[in-house]
């Protein structure tokens, strides 16, 4: 660090040794909490839990937080899993193994387990960490970050651990402002003007406002920063209470609210954004319209969000395919694709694409049309077929001449159609067509 110059005030020299301080991410361990069932998203959370279900063409929607993580300079990072976790431990295996113990880094899949006795399954987000830990305190981290695994954004979790420290609080939660009409399904805070917390309710059904911002809440993000040893207290706490339900957002932080002090980070104090990233982006993919619209987005000229950010990467598990390929240049017969993202390994011959999105190893057949549409890894779609406003799951072979996204009537028989007119389309229901 640079000596300050002689002439230097008490309080620069403070900035110069914060300013040039090891950054706290270095101190800290990112908890991941993965194990969401996922049931608004129907049947593409039928074999895998919503942590790994696809998104943007390669990666997976934990693969965000889990980037958030790295990027900020957090090298131990821990992945509790609960339900049909199989995919999901797959990907981490294959995308993850990267962390290295040799370099001072860890990553740790943990699925429940029966480790403390008793129930099998997690009984909450705060026992998701308190049955492991034992496994926490072996790596003996000065700060816990717990995040969520199925929110899609960018985030510099580092800025977070600042304001933690500096505040001095207990608990420091990440909040997102949204319309307070909107706010009924989050946890909301109210705070006062220094943005400590004042009161935390679960999907209240008339939402504290911002001071000062009437009109809007501050929503909870489910990521929260703790100390470790002050964190082990209140879990343990928790754990004794006969009447906790065992989870952060109902128990755990309303009690530091009231017997501690808690502090608001605001999302777009810490959200990475890219040149061409106008707005902070978070999305709750949570719902088949929600998703289907967030992959959608992608292929506007200019997203939202911006998956081509090389200072802000979105790590995954790189499959290894050759490059897509557009074949056949006939009149009527002409692979093309239109404001859409091609992934590695598709083959788009003899059809078209309009504000498309082809996953891994996808393969459209000659005169099939294909617009508005999410497609997942390794589908086949077959000649002549025309799919609109449609998310086909991975795997599926659609049959040659199937038509989806017309008949409002006809779709809501054969696939899961929803209120916006989204097709859900699974090998399942291919296979009742036929029957």
């Amino acid at each position: 660090m640079a000596t300050p110059n002689a002439g230097t005030s008490p309080d620069t020299r403070n900035r110069r040794k914060i300013e040039y301080a090891t950054p706290l991410a270095r101190s800290a361990m990112a908890y991941v909490l993965a194990g969401g069932r996922g049931t608004r998203l129907m049947e593409l959370t039928d074999r895998r839990a919503k942590p790994a279900v696809y998104f943007g063409g390669k990666s997976r929607i934990v693969d965000f937080a889990l980037s958030n993580a790295l990027n900020s300079g957090i090298r131990r990072i821990a992945v509790a899993t609960q339900y049909k976790a199989h995919s999901l431990i797959r990907h981490l295996q294959r995308g993850w193994n990267f962390l290295q113990p040799v370099r001072n880094e860890s990553f740790d899949i943990l699925p429940a387990s029966q480790r403390l006795g008793g129930n099998e399954w997690y009984a909450g987000t705060a026992d998701a960490v308190y049955q492991n830990i034992d496994i926490i305190d072996g790596y003996a981290p000065e700060y816990l970050v717990i995040l969520a695994g199925d929110h899609v954004y960018k985030m510099d979790y580092e800025r977070m651990l600042v304001q933690h420290v500096n505040s001095g609080a207990d608990v420091t939660v990440a909040c997102l402002e949204v319309p307070a009409a909107e706010a009924q399904g989050f946890g909301v805070m109210h705070v006062d003007t220094e943005g400590r917390i004042l009161s935390f309710v679960e999907k209240p059904k008339v939402p504290p406002e911002i001071p000062g911002r009437p009109g809007w809440a501050l929503a909870s993000m489910g990521i929260y920063v703790f100390r470790r040893d002050l964190l082990n207290d209140q879990l343990r706490r928790d754990a004794a209470d006969p009447a906790s339900t065992r989870d952060f957002g109902r128990d755990v932080i309303p009690w530091l609210v009231a017997n501690g002090k808690a502090v608001a980070h605001r999302f777009a104090d810490s959200c990475v954004r890219s040149r061409a990233e106008a707005e902070p982006y978070w999305r709750d993919v949570g719902t088949v319209d929600a998703y289907w619209e967030a992959n959608i987005d992608l292929t506007d000229v200019v997203p939202e969000l911006d998956l081509f950010d090389r200072d802000w990467p979105i790590w995954t598990y790189a499959e290894i395919t050759p490059p897509a390929k557009f074949v056949h240049d006939v009149e009527g017969r002409r692979g093309t694709g239109v404001s859409s993202l091609v992934s590695g390994g598709c083959i788009v011959s003899g059809a078209s694409l309009r504000r498309t999105l082809l996953f891994t190893g996808v393969h459209v057949h000659s005169y099939a049309k294909v617009s508005n549409a999410v497609i997942l890894p390794y589908v086949e779609i077959g000649r002549h077929a025309r799919l609109a406003n449609v998310v086909i799951d991975a795997g599926v072979r659609i049959p040659a001449g199937l038509v989806v996204g017309e008949d409002p009537v006809v779709d809501a028989r054969r696939f899961r159609r929803t209120e916006r007119g989204v097709c859900l389309v699974t090998q399942p229901m291919i296979d009742r067509l036929a029957a």
